[in-house]
C-alpha cells in the first residue's frame, strides 16, 4: 500500500508586524542615533535651526519615513533593522563648516527663529548662508557650524560640545574648510587656518574635507570628491602642517605619539588663551572640564597630567 506523504506543518507564534510596531522600532533608533549628533543642525532647505526634537520632526514628516514605513512592514524580520538604520543614518547625514571667525558672525540668539536665508547680508551671515547652499548643493539636509549651533550662554551645552566636537567632524558625512583669505590664484597652505588652535582637530577628524577659497569656489578648481585623497592636496597639507600623510588620511584620536600631536599644536593659537588646551581634548580622547577663566598653563597643566596619567610617558613635558 502506497502512502502519500503529507507536507509537515510549522507553526509560528510570531504574529504579523504592524505599522505601529514598525514606527515605534523607527522611532527608538532614530532617537538613539540623534543623542550620537550635534545636538542643533541647520535644515539646509529652508534655513531654519533645529534642535533634536524639530530634526526628528522633520524627519516624521518626510517622504522618507512613509516609504521606510511601508517597506519595514512587508520585509523579512531580520532584514528590518538593517533597513532602519541605514535609511535613518542617510537621512540625517550633516556636512561640518570649518573656518576661521570674522565680522559679524551670527550666534545661536540671531538666528534662532529666523530663515538665515532670509536674513541681513553681513559678512558672518553671507558665510553662513553660502556654506549652506553649498551643502544642499550637494544633497545634504543638514549642517552644522560653530557660530551658532551652539548655546554659548549655556555651560554645560558648551561643555558638551567641546567634549563631542571631535567626534562630531569624525561622524560628519563631509567637512567644508572655508579659506576666506585664499584668493583664486594663492596657495592653501598659506591660510591663517593652519595657525589656528580649533583648526587642528578640524583637519585630523573628519574623513572626508572640501577646501573652499575666498569665492566659495573648490580650491584649484579640484572636482575629487574628497581633498584628503588628493595626493597634491596631502602634500601642501604636509609641508603647512608638519603632519605626516598617514595621520591627515586616517587619524586616531589618544594618547599615543602624544609628544607629536602636542608639537603639531606648539606654533597655532587661539583667542582665549585657555582654548590652546581644550581644543586638545579630542586629539586625545580625554574629556576634562572646562574651567573659563582659568590660565592656559593650569589648563595646560591639566591636559599633560591626565596625558601622563593614561600613557605613562613624560617626554611630552619636553615638547
Amino acid at each position: 500500500m502506497k502512502v502519500k506523504s503529507q507536507p509537515t506543518k510549522t507553526s509560528s507564534n510570531a504574529s504579523p508586524v504592524t505599522p505601529f510596531d514598525v514606527e515605534q522600532l523607527i522611532r527608538s533608533v532614530a532617537f538613539e542615533t540623534l543623542k550620537t549628533l550635534p545636538t542643533r543642525l541647520l535644515h539646509t532647505h529652508t534655513g531654519v535651526l533645529c534642535d533634536r526634537h524639530a530634526q526628528f520632526t522633520q524627519f516624521m514628516s518626510s517622504q522618507q519615513y512613509k516609504r521606510l514605513v511601508s517597506r519595514c512592514t512587508t520585509c523579512e524580520p531580520d532584514q528590518r533593522m538593517d533597513l532602519i538604520r541605514m535609511a535613518i543614518l542617510k537621512y540625517f547625514q550633516y556636512v561640518m563648516l570649518s573656518h576661521r571667525w570674522g565680522e559679524d558672525e551670527p550666534s545661536l540668539r540671531d538666528i534662532e527663529g529666523y530663515l538665515i536665508y532670509d536674513m541681513s547680508i553681513k559678512e558672518g551671515f553671507e558665510k553662513l548662508q553660502a556654506f549652506c547652499l553649498v551643502a544642499c548643493e550637494r544633497d545634504f539636509l543638514w549642517a552644522w557650524s560653530d557660530t551658532c549651533c551652539i548655546d554659548k550662554d549655556s555651560s554645560a551645552e558648551l561643555q558638551e560640545a567641546i567634549g563631542s566636537m571631535f567626534a562630531w567632524y569624525q561622524r560628519s558625512s563631509l567637512t567644508i574648510v572655508y579659506l576666506s583669505d585664499v584668493p583664486d590664484t594663492g596657495s592653501l597652505g598659506n591660510s591663517e587656518w593652519f595657525r589656528r588652535g580649533w583648526t587642528l582637530q578640524e583637519l585630523l577628524a573628519p574623513r572626508t574635507i572640501l577646501f573652499y577659497i575666498q569665492n566659495w569656489s573648490l580650491y584649484k578648481n579640484l572636482t575629487s570628491l574628497n581633498h584628503k585623497t588628493d595626493t597634491t592636496v596631502l602634500e601642501e597639507l604636509g609641508r603647512a602642517t608638519g603632519i605626516e600623510s598617514r595621520f591627515l588620511t586616517d587619524f586616531s584620536p589618544g594618547t599615543d605619539d602624544a609628544r607629536s600631536r602636542l608639537q603639531w599644536a606648539s606654533l597655532r593659537c587661539t583667542t582665549r588663551p585657555e582654548d590652546i588646551a581644550y581644543s586638545l581634548f579630542g586629539i586625545f580622547d580625554l574629556h576634562l572640564p572646562v574651567l573659563y577663566g582659568e590660565s592656559a598653563e593650569k589648563a595646560l597643566g591639566r591636559l599633560l597630567a591626565e596625558i601622563i596619567s593614561q600613557s605613562g610617558d613624560v617626554s611630552v613635558l619636553d615638547w
